[in-house]
């Protein structure tokens, strides 16, 4: 299949509507939890880690068995199909669920959501290396994420306005936005031909019976390549990745609330905030790939990392050496932290965008779905740890930890990632992947 930019585009709009779905449902749910239910920040922390626990016993899993699937449509979007819309209509009902102040409801309500979320994630994100070739995935992963960009951007901004009008009117946009950016993809990005059975129809039951014994067995085999290789670049980068994003998961989840609880301000202004930051990284998730691409992806991914300790560590000292007077997007100490957030999305973007084409680059075709399945089981099992282990600083501290113990973390993750010496220059050669050893 030829290769073309604009379908890379198209497919973006799959990680448009994820993100759009996950950054209201960051911003606002640890907020209707403490409020409406009124549950401690470290009980809040935990119910966010449902979305990661589900990504941890599943994502790897699905992304070997996305590997293993041959179908009429391809071997990625059968999860899609069957994913996206029962995720966006439980997504619609977390405000009604709300409505009725019922814990036992609304925790059933988000459960079923992020199940269904976690069916489609791995296969959607494994469907840009499918298409694109190595030397070209830095570069189609910056567009990936610039819509992802996008999509969290209109849903900070856009939400700030719908939330203020009616708490739920966020929740039913972003689940109408989902399920059309879906539709897109299903509809205009065509999946290599070698993945497609003509006539064979789609089963969620046939596929799980005629697959799963060998995703297991791929699933095995790609854990063994982490830990039992004797080179450890592969487990260094999965370990980075893991550090920083406990720090990204952190500031994700309780960004909101240190900005209602800590700086004074209300939480749609503290979300607006967060969406300076994902402005930032969507106008640069573009550029971040082609630097990663023409200077390499672990020094693009260093220099990331060192701007954003600087920026927290700058935000930290604001924060603490001032108080905003109002929550106008206007007063002075709002518009600084919205500018420092403005950098570190920049550095964001050069980071993020380049480690996921750094993991599938240590693998061959075969088994794309698969290490896209080991990059989400470290960086969710990250986001498992995070807001309980974050959340319990912040009950016993304060909220004022909440960027040091950030920034401690994307410290740690810069270091882990200068043991790395593959995933950046890759060579094709028939189906398998020839590595450069040391990129020094």
């Amino acid at each position: 299949m030829e290769f073309k930019y604009s379908r890379i585009f198209v497919l973006g709009f799959g990680f448009f509507g994820i993100s759009i779905i996950w950054a209201l449902y960051n911003a606002y749910i640890p907020i209707f939890l403490q409020d409406t239910f009124h549950l401690s920040k470290t009980v809040t922390g935990f119910i966010m880690t449902i979305d990661n626990l589900f990504a941890v016993l599943l994502l790897p899993f699905l992304g070997a068995l996305s590997d293993m699937t041959r179908t009429r449509l391809g071997r990625r979007k059968p999860y899609i199909l069957l994913g996206a819309p029962s995720a966006a209509l439980m997504f619609a009902l977390i405000p009604v669920a709300r409505e009725y102040e019922n814990l036992a409801l609304f925790m059933g309500t988000i459960i079923f959501m992020n199940f269904f979320m976690a069916l489609f994630r791995s296969p959607v994100v494994a469907f840009m290396p499918d298409i694109t070739p190595s030397e070209k995935r830095s570069q189609a992963n910056g567009i990936i994420n610039f819509m992802g960009g996008l999509g969290a951007l209109l849903a900070y901004f856009g939400g700030k306005v719908l939330y203020d009008m009616n708490y739920a009117y966020p929740f039913y946009f972003g689940a109408a936005v989902m399920l059309l950016a879906n539709l897109l993809v299903i509809l205009f990005v065509p999946e290599p031909d070698e993945y497609r059975k003509p006539g064979e129809k789609v089963s969620l039951r046939k596929l799980l019976s005629e697959t799963s014994h060998k995703s297991f067995g791929e699933l095995r085999e790609n854990l063994k390549d982490v830990f039992a290789s004797h080179e450890k670049s592969l487990l260094a980068v999965l370990i980075a990745i893991f550090f920083w994003f406990i720090a990204f998961n952190s500031l994700e989840t309780f960004f909101t609330s240190y900005a209602k609880y800590y700086l004074g301000i209300e939480e749609s202004t503290g979300a607006f905030m967060l969406g300076v930051f994902s402005l930032s990284f969507m106008l640069f998730a573009i550029p971040a790939g082609f630097i990663g691409g023409r200077f390499g992806r672990r020094r693009t991914i260093t220099l990331g990392l060192m701007i954003i300790v600087a920026i927290m560590l700058a935000a930290y000292f604001v924060g603490e050496s001032s108080r905003p007077q109002s929550s106008s997007l206007s007063d002075p100490v709002v518009m600084t932290l919205m500018g420092l957030f403005f950098v570190g999305g920049m550095g964001w973007a050069m980071v993020n965008v380049n480690s996921l084409p750094m993991v599938v680059d240590m693998t061959t075709e075969e088994k794309l779905g698969g290490y896209t399945g080991l990059y989400y089981f470290f960086s969710q099992a990250a986001n498992l740890v995070a807001p309980p282990f974050a959340g319990a600083f912040l009950d016993v501290i304060g909220y004022r930890t909440l960027l040091p113990f950030a920034t401690a973390f994307f410290i740690l993750a810069a270091i882990a990632m200068q043991f790395v010496r593959r995933g950046d220059v890759v060579r094709t050669k028939g189906d398998a992947l020839d590595y450069i050893p040391d990129m020094d």
